[in-house]
């Protein structure tokens, strides 16, 4: 009798991954990948360009308030910059403005303290024998009597200042605050501000028309007065922060040549 082989019925065999060649050198170690010069030469000027992007871009406005795209104006970062820079001044500041430690006290040596006393004790006794000598008359006062002063001669005070705005704030310790004059270019506004409570940090400055200047900065002062003129067409004012323990009122009066103020 034949048998029949029926190949659908037929066992398969297990299937086997072929393994791949792997490159080996003439040890038998398996080699690394090579890269060429032209490869490295890629890279490194690929790195160099991303790390000059991230250091002109968000780098240097970020921490020096350097713009050398105006992008970092678009973004904030050059603000972000600016504060710390400007943190940065106030801190070396106030270090530079600390008392210097106070003198050592006055010696106890008990020798010292025995020659004061009698020095002191010396000094009695020549205060006593002045008193006891005859006291010499004093000449009589000559009283002259002022001429009366008219009333068309007298000078009439001057009139109180008549401002056209006035704000005041009060900022807690750390705080900052910034008003401005919307003004064009050439103009002047008459200012007045105080500190009530202590003494604020102030900047005075202007930006608009693509431009910055800063006018004038000071550290602990109490108030000012004066006039601003503006550089150019845009807003123009003051920042202010406190940097003492307690709370500082600050009030600005302000009038002259400006459209607006633009406070908070």
């Amino acid at each position: 009798m034949q048998n029949r082989f029926d190949i659908g019925t037929a066992p398969m065999p297990p299937l086997r991954a072929e393994a791949r060649p792997t490159a080996r050198d003439a040890e038998g170690h398996i080699r690394g990948v090579t890269i060429g010069a032209p490869g490295l030469i890629r890279a490194t000027l690929g790195a160099a360009v991303a790390g000059t992007a991230i250091l002109v871009l968000a780098w240097l406005p970020a921490e020096y308030g350097i713009d050398l795209t105006g992008l970092g104006r678009v973004t904030g970062l050059t603000e972000m910059g600016e504060i710390k820079q400007q943190l940065y001044a106030e801190a070396a500041a106030e270090d530079a403005a600390k008392p210097a430690p106070a003198a050592a006290p006055a010696s106890t040596d008990p020798q010292v303290l025995e020659r004061l006393t009698a020095i002191e004790a010396q000094l009695s006794a020549i205060a006593a024998l002045i008193g006891a000598a005859p006291a010499v008359p004093a000449p009589a006062a000559v009283v002259q009597q002022a001429a009366p002063v008219s009333a068309a001669s007298a000078v009439a005070e001057p009139a109180a200042p008549v401002w056209r705005d006035s704000w005041s704030y009060t900022l807690q310790p750390g705080d900052g605050i910034e008003a401005k004059l919307k003004m064009t270019e050439g103009a002047q506004a008459e200012f007045d501000w105080t500190a009530s409570g202590g003494v604020l940090n102030h900047d005075m400055h202007g930006d608009g028309s693509g431009k910055e200047i800063s006018y004038e900065q000071g550290r602990g002062v109490p108030g000012q007065a004066g006039v601003l003129t503006a550089a150019f067409t845009g807003n123009h004012g003051w920042f202010w922060r406190n940097r003492t323990d307690a709370p500082v009122t600050m009030t600005l009066h302000v009038r002259g040549e400006y459209e607006r103020l633009l406070t908070p």
